[in-house]
């Protein structure tokens, strides 16, 4: 089975799945599952289910849902239909089966503005809602995305390509067939077609110039490029141009920067002065000699790394001062990374070439701390068997997307076996699942249902703060936590779709809001879930069931009745407005809810405790390595120390402690202070082989 047939599969399990545990038709789980990684790749900002399929005179309309309120979204309306089939193998389909469907979308999109349409449709439907969004925001709409999601393959060139106008508005149609997808899960690459052919696409080459000698660790070259010409490569491909840092900086700091945009009004011919310029990457590109010097043509997967607010302010001067553009010039880095390299290169491009900018390391979360601390616990952490298992397992956590995938291919066919015991799949979340739980606990449902990238960036914003110096109190505890919430939420999912009141759609808002209300009305009792409990049975009771239905059910009745004025449901659930409907509603809980409850006290002194547990073992753990490195191994340390004078009195002191055992005895403190010393002198050049053969980290944990 090769490994596109395996995805094919994977993917039906999947959908399969979710549509027998969660009670769903296959094509809603369809939609949900490949909605998520749409947006995670920047192609839509949210996935709202949308569902209509009917006539028109003698037209066929159908769409499945849509990318989110165009007015928050660069006035982009993106709508998506799906076209999923349970097949043995990977099925193929051709330019006229994808015209088809295309077709459905465009006539929705021509009747959705017709009011004697609208009257036609039942008021509380999804279709009329996405209708009446439609016809509302149209005005305010610059562009209009068509998107394709299927599970067959299909073999054309299909990614924002350019078909024709709307109401003079440009329509660009995109396919997410099995093969993208795949290689979007797999290997998080976001564009169908990474080529930029700036000849034949965008107006002609670019001149650069070479900065990089033949030793060099990367190819590297200078560029200028017309900002016209900038605007129209990220009109194509939109934030997806963006390295994802970028991206998700971007989306925190908001797109246009008033300067920027200031001095392309006023000043356009003063933009090359005044402005930074861009740092990008690309895997490989053609560069041509001309009389009149290097010429770059074409660049395979460009990135920009650095700029992501120049970019988008010059993107947005396309419509507001298109003719102070033509005088606007960028300067471009431009260096070539080979695919090999990316994944561990171009996330510390990004990095530095923004740290002359005041940036949060929130901004840069795929490599925060934050991330690699869990990606260690859910490495390393057994979960308990719970109440129906028989053997402990791990939370697998994907801190960069495809990791799951990667971790599992690389392995024989014996050995994923074991790896499939060991990280079961329904044990499996991203970061976008893990900033889902934490703003749902944050009491932030509104914003979880805003979508998985908007949502993970509020997040990112929390984090920089709470992370402090050095992410004390994200411990052991923490992690357990994150996962007891993992599990009600995942709960909370099956129970709402099996509930007789449950109505159909809107499920990802129900569940958010219903987890919130929970949380917030313990919190008006003092006091807050016992998360450890739900940690030791990897699993909910029948009473937190009970409850959590209570719950939703009101949920429910809050997000269908929205304010007279408001008749799209799904934009309703991302309004503050709503969540205060219902934290401010009474519910009749069950009188031992008090049962489910913990005082704030009793889970703190479990986090002193396990801390104390934790202090108790490092302590030990020092002492332990320091003696088993032995006294000349220090007194060599003591030294090296001396010989570079790297340390003070003190800290040589204490290697001298540690090279006299075992006539002298070095106290617990003073061996972790010994380790620290170690790691310190490590870093500046000291070399043994017994941390050679043993890394640092092994030596320190």
């Amino acid at each position: 089975m090769n490994e596109l047939e395996d995805f094919h599969r994977q993917i039906i399990a999947d959908v399969q799945g979710d549509a027998d545990a969660l009670g769903r038709v296959n094509a809603v789980a369809f939609f949900e599952i490949t909605g998520e990684y749409l947006t995670e790749a920047g192609e839509i900002d949210s996935a709202s289910w949308s569902y209509f399929e009917g006539k028109a005179s003698s037209s066929t309309l159908q769409v499945h849902g849509y990318g989110g309120d165009p007015r928050d979204a660069d006035g982009i309306l993106s709508l998506i239909i799906c076209d999923f089939e349970i097949t043995p193998e990977p099925r193929t389909v051709n330019s006229d089966h994808v015209k088809r469907l295309f077709k459905r979308l465009v006539e929705f999109l021509t009747q959705a503005r017709k009011a004697s349409f609208r009257s036609g449709l039942e008021e509380s439907s999804p279709g009329f809602g996405l209708a009446d969004l439609i016809s509302a925001t149209w005005s305010e709409v610059d562009k209009i995305k068509l998107i394709l999601v299927t599970n067959a393959e299909f073999r054309a060139k299909s990614d924002a390509v350019p078909a024709g106008l709307i109401d003079q508005k440009p329509l660009t149609y995109s396919v997410w067939d099995l093969k993208r997808l795949a290689k979007y899960v797999e290997q998080g690459i976001t564009r169908q077609s990474s080529e930029v052919d700036f000849v034949k696409d965008f107006g002609g080459p670019v001149p650069v110039l070479r900065a990089s000698s033949g030793e060099a660790a990367l190819e590297t070259y200078i560029a200028v490029m017309p900002g016209h010409q900038l605007a129209s490569i990220y009109d194509r491909w939109g934030p997806r141009l963006l390295e994802s840092n970028v991206r998700s900086f971007l989306q925190a700091r908001g797109a246009v920067n008033r300067g920027i945009r200031d001095t392309i009004v006023k000043k356009p011919e003063m933009f090359l002065a005044y402005n930074n310029g861009l740092s990008a990457t690309a895997d490989s590109v053609e560069i041509e000699e001309t009389p009149r010097g290097l010429v770059l043509t074409r660049a395979e997967n460009l990135q920009i790394v650095n700029g992501g607010q120049t970019t988008a302010s010059i993107h947005a001067a396309r419509k507001a001062a298109p003719e102070q553009l033509n005088q606007v010039f960028v300067q471009m880095k431009l260096s070539i990374v080979p695919q090999e390299m990316s994944e561990e290169v171009v996330p510390l491009i990004s990095q530095f070439a923004n740290s002359q900018n005041k940036v949060a390391a929130a901004d840069f979360f795929a490599n925060h701390p934050f991330h690699i601390r869990i990606e260690g616990f859910s490495r390393r952490l057994l979960v308990p068997a719970g109440s129906d298992g028989y053997r402990e397992t791990k939370w697998f956590y994907e801190r960069a997307r495809g990791q799951f995938a990667d971790e599992r291919g690389r392995r024989t066919i014996s050995e994923r076996k074991i790896f499939d015991s060991e990280y079961p799949r329904s044990q499996f979340f991203s970061k976008t699942d893990l900033a889902k739980y934490e703003n749902t606990w944050s009491e932030l449902p509104h914003e979880v249902s805003k979508g998985a990238q908007k949502n993970f960036t509020e997040f990112a914003k929390a984090i920089g703060t709470r992370w402090g110096k050095d992410g004390t109190s994200f411990d052991e505890v923490w992690f357990r936590r994150l996962v007891a919430k993992a599990i009600i939420f995942r709960r909370t999912e099956n129970l709402v779709s099996s509930a007789l009141w449950y109505q159909g759609g809107y499920r990802a808002n129900i569940v958010t809001y219903a987890i919130a209300k929970l949380v917030h009305d313990a919190e008006k009792l003092g006091r807050q879930i016992n998360l450890d409990a739900v940690w030791r049975q990897q699993g909910t009771s029948e009473l937190l069931d009970r409850v959590l239905q209570i719950a939703a059910e009101d949920a429910q009745s809050i997000i269908l009745s929205p304010p007279s004025g408001i008749r799209n449901l799904s934009e309703w659930a991302k309004k503050q407005g709503c969540w205060k409907a219902l934290a401010d509603r009474k519910l009749e809980y069950p009188e031992n809810l008090e049962d489910l409850l913990v005082a704030p006290d009793e889970a703190a002194a479990e986090v002193r405790e396990a801390r104390a547990d934790k202090a108790l073992s490092v302590s030990v753990s020092a002492e332990v390595k320091v003696h088993q490195l032995g006294a000349a191994f220090w007194a060599q340390v003591a030294a090296w120390a001396r010989q570079n004078k790297r340390l003070s009195p003190t800290d040589t002191g204490i290697l001298e402690t540690c090279a006299a055992i075992p006539r002298k005895m070095p106290s617990d403190r003073q061996c972790k202070f010994a380790l620290s010393i170690l790691e310190k002198l490590v870093a500046g050049g000291f070399r043994h082989p017994a941390i050679v053969e043993r890394p640092m980290e092994e030596v320190q944990t």
